[in-house]
């Protein structure tokens, strides 16, 4: 039996007992609801309008195995239809009907609050031509629109939810709760199918009747609600708040670390509100329908947390078991709560403020650690800018980033070092037909390694003393050049001997593309500066919420400017399409190379016919003929197009005469 209910909700071998068919005055069917209680059923507000107000609901999964058929009618004021505000953002379509026979208790379910990022869910709905209801699979996207609704995408584009399924009960594959209800499903312009739910909190909001019936603990602790004093409501900094606002947006910041100390209610007041309006159940109407009305850029997105946990006082089990229990890992309770956060592979977007005020900070932040390697995006509040905010900043940010860093550089080495050298083999064999010119590709990559080579001499001159400093970076950074830039003469001699497939190569592509193509590059490196002075003072705001940070400030060397920070998820990108594209080359250009030894093998195979056709006399046309395929197929860089061309006509020319030959 699910928590709370019925049937469980994730038994695909049944038809759930709490899986309801709606059908209107026509008879048609109209759409699907959720038996919640004995006499009530959940739905969607537009079923109700399509069933214009005679509605018959239809329990499908009886005990009994017949389908009783039960007049329903709204339950008074439950009933909110769909508005779409200037954006076109939809928000309501629920509504809530009263049963004039009660159904057995044994049937219905509760609805479950739990995160949802990545699970697979299954409704069951009633689509045309499948009266009797058919589950669809789908996994859950991500939040959509500002009233919290949540985007599934099917499994296969058949599971789309179509008509009739409006108002189903989507149904958690893991944990078989009931966790939202199917909205609409939408192909578009481009062939792309999505179907949308409502989850619970959201229900919750439009439906606050509902509460008693929805199980699972709030997304928010009790103690970072907002406080009955209407004075700090009407507190807010705004720096802070947009700052707050860009994260739970997802602004591509994994962890993000603050200070909010005790005595400053206008941070506390925007903390509190940035974490009130993220979640879908304590959102405000206003901040929906009304946004603009906020300060620009403050009102985070509907759902942009899953989790919210005041860690004052609370040890690292608690805060593991609270995130076990929002993740739906309840089934193995015997085992520890960080084993089955580790096993489940699972993440969230979690908020943890009073970090260091939790009972024991180094536990927690073992356990946030596990959580950031997991792929888990952290919001971390501290009280103080003390020792724990200081191993927090080196074992959450620091470390990571140069950790991430590193593999970066190693993968650019790469891609510039043997992957570069794979493709000069292949153009010193084939001449690039059909191969795209790709200078521009390894000559950015170049620039990304020289700027994260030269940002990590700026920081060692930054961190060491005068007197002290390594210099093994600089030879590493020496010998990468003279590696790859033709630094020693047997790169000099391996590019003379490419000179004239680089002349063919350029022919081909015209000087003019070459000047524009190194244009583009230079135009890339000044947009790709101005981002990064960009993204430098992002975190340049990220370091004003850390008053600490002052005093560092003050420590550096005096006269000392560090340098910025290159944007390691453009140089991340960078590194993947110039990694495709040279590989896309090099496997391009094997196919030419491997065309060029099979024309080899066709030349020498005519050949022998040819000689022993002749017996020993001589056809001075049809040796001019194989001379020439032969010439092309062993000139290096091998023009395949000429050389086919020119077997071609060998062989042709030799079973011509050999056809004369038969005659």
């Amino acid at each position: 039996m699910a928590a709370g209910g019925g049937d469980p909700a994730a038994s695909p071998m049944k038809t759930p007992s709490w899986a309801v068919r709606i059908r209107g005055a026509d008879g048609e069917i109209a759409g699907a609801g959720i038996l919640l209680t004995p006499d009530q059923v959940l739905t969607c507000a537009h079923v109700v309008d399509r069933a214009a107000d005679r509605l018959m609901a239809e329990f499908v999964g009886a005990a009994d195995h017949s389908v009783p058929a039960v007049r329903a009618r709204v339950d008074g004021t439950a009933y909110v239809p769909e508005t779409r505000d200037a954006d076109g953002d939809p928000s309501g379509d629920v509504a809530l009907l009263r049963l004039e026979r009660p159904r057995p208790a044994e049937e219905t379910v509760r609805l479950h609050r739990l995160s949802a990022p990545g699970r697979e869910v299954r409704m069951y709905g009633f689509p045309y031509a499948y009266n009797g209801g058919i589950w669809f699979r789908s996994t859950v996207v991500g939040g959509c629109g500002r009233d919290g609704q949540v985007q599934l995408s099917p499994v296969s584009p058949g599971e789309l939810a179509s008509p009739g399924c409006s108002g189903a009960g989507v149904a958690d594959s893991r944990t078989g709760e009931v966790i939202g209800m199917v909205l609409s499903g939408q192909l578009d312009q481009h062939g792309n199918r999505f179907s949308f739910m409502s989850p619970a909190e959201t229900i919750a909001r439009h439906l606050p009747r509902l509460k008693p019936h929805i199980l699972g603990p709030t997304a928010v602790d009790e103690r970072l609600l907002p406080t009955a004093d209407g004075a700090s409501r009407n507190l807010l900094d705004e720096p802070f708040a947009q700052r707050l606002a860009a994260w739970l947006r997802d602004d591509g910041s994994q962890v993000k670390i603050s200070v909010v100390e005790p005595g400053d209610a206008a941070r506390a007041a925007t903390l509190s509100r940035a974490i009130t309006l993220a979640d879908r159940e304590l959102r405000t109407a206003v901040s929906i329908d009304r946004a603009s009305l906020d300060p620009p850029g403050t009102v985070p997105s509907a759902g942009g947390h899953d989790l919210a946990v005041d860690a004052s006082g609370l040890t690292a089990a608690e805060i593991a078991e609270r995130i076990a229990e929002r993740i739906g890992l309840w089934q193995h309770p015997e085992d520890p709560p960080l084993d089955r956060i580790r096993a489940s592979k699972t993440s969230l977007n979690l908020v943890v403020v009073g970090v260091d005020e939790a009972a024991d900070p180094p536990s927690l932040l073992d356990l946030l650690d596990v959580l950031r390697a997991g792929g888990s995006r952290l919001l971390l509040v501290f009280r103080t800018a003390g020792d724990c905010h200081r191993r927090a900043r080196e074992r959450l940010l620091a470390r990571p980033a140069r950790e991430r860093r590193a593999r970066l550089v190693e993968r650019l080495r790469d891609i510039t070092g043997p992957l570069a050298e794979d493709l000069h083999e292949r153009l010193a064999a084939v001449v690039p037909h059909g191969v795209r010119p790709l200078d521009s590709e390894l000559v950015a990559a170049h620039a990304a390694l020289a700027a994260l080579l030269r940002t990590d001499d700026d920081r060692e001159r930054d961190d060491e003393p005068d007197g002290d400093r390594h210099h093994d970076r600089d030879r590493d950074r020496d010998w990468h050049r003279d590696r790859d830039w033709g630094g020693d003469r047997e790169r000099d001699r391996d590019k003379d001997r490419r000179h004239d497939r680089d002349q063919d190569w350029h022919h081909d592509h015209g000087p003019d593309q070459d000047r524009r193509r190194d244009q583009d590059v230079g135009l890339d490196q000044d947009r790709w500066q101005a981002r990064d002075r960009d993204r430098d003072r992002d975190r340049e705001h990220d370091r004003d919420d850390d008053p600490g940070e002052d005093r560092r400030k003050q420590a550096r060397a005096p006269g000392r400017v560090p340098g910025h920070t290159p944007d390691l998820d453009r140089y991340e990108l960078l590194a993947d399409r110039v990694a495709g594209r040279l590989r896309a080359g090099v496997a391009e250009l094997d196919r030419l190379r491997d065309r060029r030894d099979e024309l080899a093998g066709r030349l020498r195979g005519y050949h022998v016919l040819h000689q022993h056709s002749l017996e020993g006399e001589e056809d001075p046309a049809v040796d001019d003929l194989y001379l020439r395929a032969h010439a092309l197929l062993r000139t290096r860089p091998c023009d395949v197009r000429a050389a086919e061309a020119a077997v071609d006509a060998y062989t042709r020319r030799v079973e011509e005469h050999g056809g004369r030959d038969a005659r």
